[in-house]
């Protein structure tokens, strides 16, 4: 069987098998050791805005999309946190360890203002048919004082391993978010 045809029909499946559970089961991203390389960055310091997710990605559902097209999700299989807020903490996290930089989710808990704000718009953001998880959308960055403002956008597709259950997902999820800060560090922090 084709990897996209077998995620089509594993993922539903793990849905519908945790659906038959009680109570709901929570999956976190696991938070690997390696955050990325080592990559220097202009300011040294950089706040981050809540990033802005679409309405299904912000809610606790994990969501695939079907071969159909159709977005699906159990609401016996959800995410441990609140995407919104892992997801800019864990981009905060990511950005530190590979630049040295401050760096922050705002509110800014410093007495100094950053030198500069980060703000992520995600367009896209779910298992695909194809045995990817998908992470789309624009990134903003603007200097507090002189240098240029920056925008760029984003697509990234990780592969998610067998046998793409919630679990690979959230570590594809994982995997997507170091990519997306290492472009971020790279292209937009420079």
């Amino acid at each position: 069987m084709k990897p996209h045809l077998l995620l089509a029909a594993l993922v539903p499946s793990a849905l519908a098998l945790a659906a038959c559970s009680g109570s709901p089961d929570r999956y976190t991203v696991p938070d690997t050791a390696v955050a990325g390389p080592h990559l220097p960055v202009a300011w040294r310091s950089v706040a981050i805005r809540e990033v802005s997710l679409p309405t299904y990605a912000a809610s606790e559902e994990i969501y695939s999309r079907s071969a159909s097209g159709a977005l699906t999700s159990s609401s016996d299989v959800l995410w441990a946190d609140d995407p919104t807020r892992a997801i800019t903490q864990d981009l905060a996290r990511l950005l530190a360890q590979m630049t040295g930089a401050q760096v922050a989710a705002e509110p800014w808990p410093f007495f100094d203002r950053a030198q500069a704000t980060l703000e992520i718009r995600v367009a896209d953001m779910l298992a695909e048919p194809d045995g990817t998880f998908r992470l789309t959308g624009q990134f903003f960055v603007a200097p507090d004082a002189g240098g240029r403002n920056r925008a760029a956008p984003f697509a990234i597709a990780v592969p998610i391993a067998a046998p793409a259950g919630p679990a690979e997902i959230a570590a594809a999820r994982g995997a997507a978010l170091r990519e997306l800060a290492t472009q971020i560090a790279r292209t937009g922090l420079r």
